[in-house]
């Protein structure tokens, strides 16, 4: 089925500044192998993960008034989850995006779609 094992190996993320000198994804992996989650990171795991993180940054805008300082947070979990899952999925996220861009680009174009909110078989 899917690898469990996060395969890149070194040093482990310290500090915000340290992220940054490495790539997001390999400060995940470090993160995530020091505590030895990835035996939890299964596909299904992660999905229901992304659903529950999902509803908590929607809870920061439920009435109205957005709670932006939570919602930065939320949105972090949200991300993080998300590029978890594309990786134990064997998925690069800046591919799968540009991939579905595309097929969306195709759907809308603009001449139709400016301005409008309707579904591309309304267009």
């Amino acid at each position: 089925m899917f690898d469990v094992t996060y395969p890149r190996s070194g040093p482990f993320i310290d500090s915000f500044e340290d992220v940054h000198q490495k790539s997001l994804r390999d400060a995940l992996h470090d993160f995530v192998a020091e505590r030895d989650w990835q035996q939890f990171h299964t596909p299904e795991n992660l999905a229901k993960s992304i659903s529950i993180e999902a509803g908590e940054l929607l809870e920061c805008f439920q009435w109205g008034d957005a709670d932006l300082a939570s919602a930065k947070y939320e949105l972090a979990d949200v991300l993080t989850y998300c590029m978890l899952l594309a990786d134990r999925l064997g998925l690069d996220p800046d591919t799968i995006i540009a991939e579905k861009l595309t097929q969306t680009k195709e759907k809308y174009p603009v001449e139709k779609a400016r301005g409008r909110s309707d579904k591309y078989d309304r267009l």
